[in-house]
């Protein structure tokens, strides 16, 4: 049995979950989500406040799937509940950002400021001068954000210069000169 699979998923107060013709759909105070279940030998039972999956025999497939599934659902939950964020930094000499809830002005520097538009859902916020906030309520897309905002200027190894996630660890080179004696 898939450890994650077979946990029941707890819907809290306020949020709705409705699984009809392979589509889960999930209402919450922040908004609403919806997963296609492509596989039907999967099947999900809302009983309440109680949502169980369960799969129909033990092919190699379909068990990543029974916990994959799971966890999306289980994701879409909070997503509508608490939301996602993701933080990002900027090192570097003169790159800057300058943030509205949909739009994002970076320089990064290049000979020219970049721009990036939020999708639909997701806001900007920029807390400090070399700091960016992605947020949304679905996972996927904040991460997918957060990661093609990082992907314009990826840190490099040498001083740290570039874009990084807020947790995120740089390994540091030493400079040439380290090696002459």
């Amino acid at each position: 049995m898939s450890r994650i699979g077979k946990k029941a998923i707890t819907v809290p107060a306020g949020v709705s979950v409705e699984y009809k013709d392979g589509l889960v759909t999930v209402k919450g105070p922040k908004g609403t989500l919806t997963q296609d279940i492509v596989d039907s030998r999967i099947h999900i039972n809302v009983d309440g406040a109680v949502i169980t999956l369960t799969r129909e025999n033990d092919q190699k497939d379909l068990r990543a799937k029974h916990g994959l599934y799971r966890a999306l659902i289980a994701n879409m939950i909070k997503g509508v509940t608490e939301g996602y964020t993701k933080s990002l930094l900027i090192n570097g000499i003169g790159y800057k950002v300058a943030a509205t809830p949909n739009k994002l002005t970076l320089n990064l520097g290049y000979s020219h400021p970049i721009d990036v538009v939020a999708p639909a859902g997701i806001t900007f916020a920029n807390p400090a001068a070399n700091e960016i906030t992605v947020s949304g309520i679905d996972k996927v897309v904040v991460g997918q954000v957060a990661a093609s905002i990082r992907a314009l200027r990826k840190p490099e190894p040498y001083h740290g210069y570039g874009v990084q996630y807020k947790d995120e660890v740089v390994e540091r080179k030493e400079g040439k000169a380290a090696g002459k004696k």
